[in-house]
């Protein structure tokens, strides 16, 4: 019995230790596999793995797939457009043949050139201009060329989103490896106009298009990129005036373009026209009225002068920003104090940036959409006039005056001058600038009608050491 058993238990044995074998084999081969899988990257992102692993996938990702497909389907829709006219003119040809009609060898030249060889050309360009990112990508980057290059087909514009390397691999001053042109994100939404606008030939004269530019400008193109052609002039433009005359008298009008105005003189822009072209700041082209503001006593309660302003902070001013619509007055009036104001100006209707640069002051062209380019706790006194009004949007609002904030210096004034909006939104916009907690020096109110109040204030920002 026993001599039975001893096979059957000698081959259990071998079975067990086989299962053994076999059950370390399948443990041994998932360790290697949670080690492959590691190392891969599954558990957590490496990018130079994964770049590895999955191949090209991830070198696309974050491209602006959509700006391509739109330029190949651009192309093939010129492609269409071409074909279209082959056929045509090829039926039109088997017709004018029947009816013994013939085409010149010169008029068959013009029509290849035109029709055939130059739509050719524009298509084949289309295509040759959509760059893609490249693999080896820059840094730990996979993407070679910019996401929004494939929406224009200027050359010139996209020439200048491409970032610039530093020549012989250098890091620059700034610290980085490349340039960055900035370009306003909303420049995409009106690609026609900005291609219309970049469209010139290099170290040629810009066309006179400066309205085209601050249209792109006002609608968040901003800022514009820069040019490389000539800026145009006045033909008759004329040395200006010295400064101790410039600063109140009206400038030689010759040295204005007025091709975009509606008005083509300085005469014309007086407050009595109504044709003038420009609604904001009445008269104040008419310098014997601008002598008047900020120095003499009115009857309104909200008129600041600018002496009582001064002396709340003697000796203190010496910098500030006018943001604004106007000639220039208020910094011509600082100037006479040797304190140095930039004012903010657009071309709204009339030559506001000629004027005040002809009057020997400082014009900041810039709307309402972009960050001041100020570095932070810099400027002594922010003044504000006639522009912030009641129809400002309150969010917008809000980020305008945090902006202020962030350039007025601890101690420095914010003047709001005149600010009117309806009673019913007096709250608000009170609001707006009481959240600030700054010191309130001047605050008064005043009737500027039965639904509309004015609001003059004079208040100063506080330390904030933190």
């Amino acid at each position: 019995m026993a001599k039975l058993c001893f096979p059957k238990c000698r081959l259990g044995k071998m079975m067990c230790w086989l299962q053994i074998v076999l059950g370390g084999l399948v443990v041994i081969i998932s360790i290697s596999s949670i080690i492959g899988f590691y190392s891969a990257g599954f558990f957590f992102r490496n990018e130079d793995i994964c770049r590895q692993f999955y191949g090209v996938k991830d070198v696309y990702d974050g491209f602006d797939i959509q700006a391509l497909t739109e330029r190949v389907g651009e192309v093939l829709d010129r492609m269409d457009i071409l074909q279209e006219k082959l056929e045509s003119k090829v039926k039109q040809m088997e017709k004018e043949k029947e009816d013994s009609g013939t085409i010149t060898r010169l008029e068959y030249k013009k029509y290849l050139k035109e029709e055939v060889i130059r739509p050719l050309y524009n298509a084949h360009m289309a295509l040759r201009q959509i760059r893609l990112p490249k693999a080896e990508g820059i840094r730990n980057s996979t993407m070679k060329e910019e996401p929004l290059i494939n929406n224009f087909v200027i050359e010139e514009i996209r020439k200048y989103i491409t970032p610039k390397e530093n020549r012989l691999g250098k890091m620059n001053i700034y610290g980085s490896e490349r340039i960055y042109n900035t370009i306003g994100h909303a420049c995409v939404a009106f690609k026609k106009d900005l291609e219309d606008y970049m469209d010139y030939d290099i170290g040629s004269y810009c066309n006179d298009d400066w309205n085209l530019a601050q249209r792109l400008m006002v609608n968040g193109c901003d800022p514009l990129p820069r040019r490389r052609c000539l800026t145009r002039a006045s033909k008759l433009y004329q040395k200006p005036y010295p400064i101790n005359e410039s600063l109140w008298r009206l400038p030689d009008g010759r040295n204005v373009r007025w091709s975009n105005y509606k008005c083509r003189n300085f005469e014309c822009l007086a407050s009595k026209n109504p044709k003038r072209g420009y609604s904001k700041c009445s008269g104040c082209f008419e310098m014997e009225n601008e002598k008047l503001k900020w120095v003499t006593n009115s009857s309104l309660a909200v008129d600041f002068t600018i002496k009582d302003v001064l002396a709340i902070k003697p000796g203190e001013i010496r910098i500030g920003l006018d943001f604004g619509v106007g000639t220039g007055t208020f910094a011509a009036r600082m100037t006479e104090l040797n304190i140095t104001i930039v004012s903010t100006a657009l071309n709204l209707g009339a030559p506001f940036n000629e004027i005040i640069a002809l009057r020997g002051l400082i014009p900041l062209y810039i709307t309402l959409n972009q960050r001041l380019p100020f570095f932070d706790n810099t400027m002594d006194l922010i003044h504000t006039a006639g522009f912030m009004d009641g129809w400002i949007d309150l969010q917008l609002m809000e980020f305008i005056l945090y902006d202020w904030d962030r350039i007025l210096r601890p101690g420095g004034l914010l003047w709001i001058d005149r600010f009117f909006c309806k009673r019913k939104d007096q709250d608000d916009y009170m609001y707006m600038f009481l959240q600030f907690r700054y010191k309130k020096h001047k605050w008064v109110t005043a009737s500027k009608s039965s639904d509309e109040i004015y609001f003059s204030a004079l208040l100063e920002k506080p330390p904030r050491g933190v």
